[in-house]
C-alpha cells in the first residue's frame, strides 16, 4: 500500500474550483438583492432572494447533520463495513458548525425584520389590536416566541457537541501507538447511542420549527420524517461521490468495491423511504380533503406543478430505474452521475418546501437565482469538507473493525 496516499492534501485545482463556485454564487446573491430595486414587484424579489439563501443554507447544513447521524448510527450499531470510509463521513460532519452559524444569522435577521420568511415573527401578529393580528398564529404563539429560540439554541448546541466529540475521539485514538482496550471506540459507541436518542426527537422538532413553521397555519405529522429522509439520502449521496472521487485520485485504495456498493444500496433504499413519505403525506391530505390541510399542497399544485413532478421523478423514478441492478452500484462513473442528479433533485425539493410559503403564487419558475445561490453554498461546503479531510489520516488506525472493513466483500 502506498502510505503517502493515506494523508489527503487539498489539490490546488479543488481549492480554485470551490473558490470559483463561491465567487459565482456570491455574485448571483448580490444580483438577487439588487433585483429588489430594479425589477418588478420589490417585495416578491426580496422574499425570493432571502428564501433562496435560506434554502441553500438549510440544505447543506442538513447534509452535514445527517452525516453526523449516520456516523453516530455506525458506532451505535457497531457496524464494521463503513470503517474504511469513516474519515470521509467525519469530514462531511465538519460543515455542521458553519451551516448552523449561518442558520442562526438568518433567524436573527428574521427576528429583526430584515426578511419575512417566518410570518409568525411579524410584530403584532398575536396582538388583537394590531393590523397584523392573525388568530390562528396567536393560538400557537406560546410554541413560538422565546420558547422557539430556546429550542433552537439547544438543537444547535447538542448537535455540534456530539459531532465534535465523535470526531475528537476518533482522531485522538489514532494518536496512540496502540489502543489495547479500544477505549476511544467504546466512548464513541456510547456517544453514538445517546446521539441517536437526541436526534430521534430533535430532527423532527427542528424541522417543524425551521421549515414547517414557514407555512404557520399548516401542520403534518409526517413532516419530520419526510425532511429527515431527504437530508439522509442527500448526505449519503455526498459521501458516496466524495469516496469515489478520492478513490479515483488514488487515496482510498483500501476501500473495497463492496463498500461503495453498500453506499449505493443505502442511496437506493433511502430514496424509496423518501418516496414513501413524500407520497404518503400528499395522498393522505389529498384523500381527507380537509381545508386546513390541503392549502399546503393547493399552492404547490397550482403554481409549482412542474417543480413537484421534477422532484418526484428525479428523486424516485431515477434511483429506482438506474440503481436497481447490482452492476449499476459498482460502476463508479455511473454512480457519480446518478448521485449528482439526485443531489440536485433534493436541493430542488428544499426549494419546493420553502418557496410556496414565502413567495406564494408569484413564483415564475426556476431561474439563475436558485442555481447561483446553490453554487455559493456548494463551493463553501466543498472547501470546508476537503479542509477537514486533510486534517487526519484517511485510514483509521486504532479501530476494532478496520481489518473487517478492509476485507469487506458482498
Amino acid at each position: 500500500m502506498n502510505t503517502e496516499k493515506l494523508n489527503f492534501t487539498l489539490p490546488s485545482s479543488a481549492r480554485l474550483f470551490s473558490f470559483a463556485l463561491m465567487a459565482v454564487g456570491l455574485l448571483s446573491i448580490i444580483l438577487m438583492f439588487l433585483n429588489d430595486h430594479v425589477e418588478g414587484d420589490a417585495s416578491y424579489h426580496h422574499a425570493r432572494a432571502w428564501s433562496n439563501v435560506f434554502a441553500g443554507t438549510f440544505f447543506f447544513m442538513a447534509i452535514s447533520l445527517a452525516a453526523s447521524f449516520f456516523l453516530g448510527l455506525q458506532y451505535a450499531a457497531e457496524a464494521g463495513w463503513s470503517t474504511t470510509v469513516k474519515r470521509v463521513i467525519e469530514a462531511v460532519t465538519m460543515y455542521l458548525p458553519w451551516g448552523l452559524s449561518v442558520m442562526m444569522l438568518l433567524f436573527v435577521l428574521g427576528q429583526l425584520g430584515v426578511h419575512h420568511i417566518y410570518h409568525w415573527m411579524t410584530p403584532g401578529i398575536a396582538d388583537p389590536a394590531s393590523p397584523n393580528y392573525d388568530e390562528v398564529i396567536a393560538g400557537k404563539i406560546g410554541y413560538f416566541g422565546p420558547f422557539w429560540w430556546v429550542r433552537t439554541v439547544l438543537y444547535m448546541f447538542g448537535w455540534i457537541w456530539f459531532t465534535l466529540r465523535l470526531r475528537k475521539n476518533s482522531v485522538e485514538a489514532d494518536k496512540l501507538d496502540v489502543d489495547i482496550n479500544n477505549s476511544y471506540h467504546w466512548k464513541n459507541v456510547k456517544l453514538g447511542a445517546w446521539f441517536m436518542v437526541l436526534f430521534a426527537v430533535t430532527s423532527s422538532t427542528a424541522s417543524w420549527d425551521w421549515l414547517m413553521s414557514i407555512d404557520t397555519h399548516w401542520f403534518s405529522t409526517l413532516f419530520g420524517w419526510y425532511i429527515f429522509s431527504g437530508m439522509w439520502v442527500s448526505a449519503l449521496t455526498a459521501i458516496t461521490i466524495l469516496v469515489i472521487w478520492l478513490k479515483k485520485m488514488g487515496y482510498l485504495d483500501f476501500v473495497t468495491e463492496s463498500t461503495i456498493h453498500d453506499l449505493g444500496k443505502w442511496m437506493f433504499a433511502i430514496s424509496f423511504l423518501w418516496t414513501y413519505l413524500y407520497f404518503s403525506q400528499f395522498m393522505l391530505i389529498w384523500y381527507a380533503n380537509i381545508p386546513e390541510e390541503v392549502t399546503y399542497f393547493q399552492t404547490r399544485w397550482e403554481s409549482y406543478k412542474a417543480l413537484m413532478w421534477t422532484v418526484f421523478f428525479i428523486n424516485f423514478a431515477l434511483p429506482m430505474v438506474m440503481l436497481m441492478s447490482r452492476d449499476s452500484k459498482r460502476n463508479f462513473f455511473f454512480l457519480m452521475f446518478v448521485g449528482t442528479i439526485i443531489f440536485v433533485g433534493h436541493y430542488l425539493d428544499v426549494i419546493m418546501i420553502v418557496m410556496p410559503g414565502t413567495v406564494g403564487h408569484h413564483w415564475t419558475g426556476l431561474s439563475w437565482m436558485e442555481f447561483g445561490n446553490f453554487f455559493f453554498f456548494l463551493g463553501l461546503f466543498i472547501y470546508v469538507v476537503l479542509n477537514a479531510l486533510a486534517k487526519a489520516p484517511l485510514r483509521v488506525k486504532n479501530h476494532p473493525f478496520i481489518e473487517e472493513s478492509i476485507h469487506h466483500s458482498t
